[in-house]
């Protein structure tokens, strides 16, 4: 049995290993420098080497003023042992490379102004070549030119692209670590505000908190989700500036606050100055600055794709920890309720409303990477990438995005992210802040609930992942994380004894501005009954 099961693994794990890939890259060189370039090919044709040092050297000879349909005009001596670069058009694929075969050279290149798309011809015309055969931006090979002269020397190589890239790993570190400080940070507030000044502390509606204690909010924030998704599907070019400029202003705001609560953990000074009257922390103009100064560059240069994806995880970060420690759920019953109708929210939008859309991709979807983004696309085993630059297509800040790091051949044709959306981290995040404000009302010096619940979150995460890598597709993290994070917190309040006041948590919307914090003193009844066990 022992066997078996490791046999199920290793296959599994040897299945997501690598694939094989389209795209493949050109390395250029002179003996001096060299410069790699984005081709693209088709492994049922003659397989490239999978490393630099295997693949063979030859010297490239430059017929693009011919489209090779035949070998007039063509002397064998020229080309023979050497690769060649034609111009694309006139004649299938096919029949280049047998006429590039026939005169002896030892590798074709097709340069392209339009679509680099996987070459392909009968199953019957792969058998009869056997030299490599690739499609390569005409621009490049001109930009190569001039660069590398007349000594110009390739190699074709097609490295392997693992499915379990090191950016799967890191995007788990983002999720995770994000959701943990951010359910701290809910649940160090809660307890300040419980602390402050002996019992007479702010409440929340002072303290600039909001807080969904009805069922009837709850149904209606989701709905207000839902209406804001499908403006966006059917109005995106026009929303799209104004969630970008909503999300400049919001993420320096959070990343403000983030920063000042760091400074004012760490006890940073906080030294000041007056003009008529008027009173400024220079901490604060430091960070203003700052935040702003970072929040204008993302918003200037949001469409480079190589170097702004750092900032927008910083900012995304900033955000989704501003909103978990602002947005607070009262009780168990108020969480069970949100996360299942964002879950139902999440699966439609992502798995249903493609037998609905025109071109059979989802609403999420659609709107997450935009309807006009550019860059490479993929139809089963054939690749399209754009063979001259392309506007930059306005995407939506709505996500965390991290390079694939492995897919080196596939970045030379276009960056290549995985993605994972701030939803993903903020509804499961609201339900670890709730457990977290919950240790404090119960004082549980071990934190149950909330290590419980980052850890159910991590597994739902890891699921999220495993399930992704095997189905070859985009998952609704919140199908796995959802499960994950309410079962959990219940199963634990249930161990403990303490599901009904788990699931009552605490109601902040019957209590005036002169309430005293909760569990402060022993309270009287009506409150007795209710908080009685909560104490210790």
């Amino acid at each position: 049995m022992e066997r078996a099961v490791r046999f199920i693994i290793l296959s599994v794990i040897f299945s997501v290993s690598q694939i094989n890939c389209q795209e493949a890259v050109l390395h250029v060189s002179n003996g001096s420098t060299y410069k790699e370039y984005c081709i693209v090919y088709n492994h049922s044709w003659t397989p490239l080497s999978q490393t630099l040092d295997a693949a063979l050297q030859y010297p490239l000879v430059n017929m693009t003023g011919t489209v090779l349909c035949n070998n007039s005009g063509v002397s064998p001596d020229v080309v023979k042992g050497k690769a060649l670069v034609v111009m694309r058009g006139d004649c299938d694929f096919s029949q280049k490379a047998l006429v590039a075969q026939n005169l002896g050279a030892t590798t074709l290149l097709i340069a392209t102004n339009t679509l680099l798309i996987t070459p392909s011809a009968n199953d019957s015309e792969y058998t009869q070549i056997h030299i490599p055969l690739a499609l390569m931006r005409y621009r490049d090979f001109l930009e190569a030119q001039p660069e590398f002269g007349e000594g110009m020397q390739v190699k074709l190589y097609a490295p392997p692209h693992p499915k379990i890239d090191a950016s799967i790993a890191v995007m788990l570190l983002i999720a995770i670590v994000t959701v943990a400080l951010g359910g701290f940070w809910s649940g160090a507030c809660e307890r300040g505000r419980l602390n402050a000044d002996g019992g007479g502390g702010e409440s929340k509606a002072d303290s600039g908190e909001l807080f969904l204690y009805s069922p009837l909010k709850v149904v209606i924030f989701v709905a207000l989700m839902c209406g804001m998704l499908v403006l966006m599907y059917f109005f995106y070019n026009v929303l799209v500036y104004v969630i970008i400029a909503i999300f400049c202003l919001a993420s320096a705001s959070a990343l403000f606050s983030c920063l000042d609560a760091v400074m004012e953990k760490i006890g940073c000074g906080t030294g000041s100055f007056s003009i008529r009257s008027y009173n400024f922390s220079v901490r604060s103009l430091i960070l203003a600055a700052v935040c702003i100064s970072i929040a204008v560059v993302w918003g200037v240069y949001r469409n480079e794709d190589s170097w702004i994806w750092i900032l927008q995880d910083l900012l995304g970060v900033a955000f989704c920890l501003n909103f978990m420690k602002t947005i607070s759920l009262s009780n168990f019953k108020i969480c069970v309720i949100l996360l299942s109708l964002l879950l139902v929210y999440d699966v439609f939008f992502v798995f249903i409303t493609p037998f609905f859309t025109k071109n059979g991709v989802s609403i999420m979807v659609q709107v997450a990477l935009g309807p006009d983004a550019s860059g490479e696309k993929t139809h089963g085993n054939m690749v399209e990438v754009p063979a001259e630059p392309q506007a930059p297509s306005e995407k939506l800040p709505v996500v965390m995005r991290v390079p694939r790091f492995s897919a080196w051949a596939q970045n030379l044709c276009g960056m290549q992210f995985s993605i994972l959306g701030y939803g993903d981290i903020i509804i499961p995040g609201l339900l670890v802040a709730y457990c977290s404000r919950f240790d404090v009302w119960i004082n549980s010096s071990r934190k149950i609930y909330f290590v419980c619940c980052c850890i159910a979150y991590l597994l739902g995460m890891i699921v999220t992942f495993a399930v992704m890598l095997l189905s070859g597709m985009g998952q609704p993290a919140l199908l796995y994380l959802v499960p994950f994070t309410l079962i959990t917190s219940a199963v634990v309040a249930g161990c403990r004894g303490e599901m009904r006041q788990f699931w009552a948590g605490t109601t902040y919307e019957v209590l005036d501005s002169s309430r005293e914090p909760l569990l402060r003193e022993r309270p009287t009844a009506p409150l007795k009954d209710k908080f009685a066990d909560l104490e210790g």
